[in-house]
């Protein structure tokens, strides 16, 4: 986005994707498809999602390479973005070797698309320089060009430390320092969607709410230490027995403390073993969570099987968290050096 705003002709391509989302009568992979939405422009997936190695592909490669020509694919994918756009973001996926096993890893797509790497890492010191070394070891032994690096979710309080420590290593590898991206916990808010594939839950009320943010969790017997001033968006891990008395002591807690907007962003109703289909239609206060607009879910797993299935939850920006591709594009924004990345494409041009 910052460079699409810089006043470049962006294109865009995810090579090689491992998640797959059905997209018409075609797969696309599901970075791609964010992008899409983020840059504004119409999804193409043989153009901007070529290649997909999706469960099973590796071992039919394996067995029969010639009947899966990715490598050229790839290649005409790029011929046709470079045609269209100046400039075209190849994004890469997993780690650098990631796609050896079908001769594409990041860094050989890298060679054979002619592409300038910029390397992104998660935030650190010791475990980052140690990711560094191979990464950019996989890189140079294909002569690729490395731009620079940027370190993402750095806890704001080490933010000069990792900035100092892992900067002065990369100088002394001739490499750049681009920027050091801070940990911005609304990233790492899920979705109800989300936490109802975590939870093998099924949707019981308003389907169409599980794009709704959860940034705590509330058990349904601790209601009374939670603090609603501060509190919002909040999803109730709760039993059936139990859902309506937490419901009313939520109601009450907000009234006592003035607090206007209802904290719940959903409801998970707990099982022990089953779903509470029935138990859910007899409930008094189901009406409540339907003139509210809270989704309610229903899972097999217990309190605690619930929230420890919720704590392992790997957060992504997705097309359904419109708030965190915003935000994103802001902290780069703010944190990301690009005048070597434009000089480098001035570099090109010339």
């Amino acid at each position: 986005m910052a460079l699409q705003n810089a006043g470049f002709d962006l294109g865009y391509c995810k090579p090689v994707g491992q998640q797959a989302v059905d997209y018409g009568d075609l797969k696309a992979d599901k970075d791609a498809l964010l992008f899409s939405e983020v840059l504004d422009f119409p999804l193409e997936p043989p153009i901007h999602s070529p290649v997909i190695l999706g469960k099973g592909a590796t071992t039919a490669y394996l067995d029969n390479p010639a009947d899966f020509p990715y490598a050229q694919a790839v290649e005409a994918a790029a011929r046709e973005l470079t045609r269209r756009h100046e400039l075209v973001i190849f994004e890469g996926t997993g780690h650098p070797g990631v796609g050896s096993v079908v001769g594409l890893s990041n860094a050989t797509v890298a060679r054979m698309l002619d592409a300038r790497v910029v390397m992104v890492v998660e935030g650190g010191i010791g475990n980052t320089i140690d990711r560094l070394h191979m990464a950019t070891a996989l890189f140079r032994e294909q002569g690729v060009p490395i731009i620079g690096v940027i370190v993402n979710k750095v806890l704001p309080e080490k933010m000069e430390k990792v900035r100092h420590y892992v900067g002065n290593w990369l100088t002394q590898k001739g490499l750049k320092l681009l920027g050091v991206l801070p940990f911005d916990k609304s990233l790492s808010y899920p979705i109800m969607a989300t936490i109802k594939k975590a939870t093998w839950g099924r949707t019981l009320i308003h389907d169409a709410y599980l794009t709704n943010k959860v940034e705590g969790i509330i058990a349904g017997s601790l209601v009374d230490s939670h603090d609603f001033t501060k509190e919002k968006n909040l999803l109730l891990v709760v039993s059936s027995k139990r859902v309506c008395s937490a419901l009313q002591r939520i109601m009450q807690l907000c009234k006592i403390h003035q607090v206007k907007n209802f904290p719940l962003s959903g409801v998970i109703i707990t099982g022990d073993g089953g779903y509470v289909y029935d138990q859910f239609e007899k409930l008094p206060c189901k009406q409540f969570l339907l003139d509210k607009k809270i989704p309610v879910i229903s899972t097999p797993l217990d309190t605690y099987g619930s929230v420890l299935r919720i704590s392992r939850i790997e957060v992504k920006i997705n097309i359904h968290t419109p708030w965190k591709s915003q935000r994103a594009i802001e902290l780069v924004d703010e944190n990301v050096d690009l005048e070597p990345i434009l000089r480098e494409i001035e570099v090109e041009a010339g």
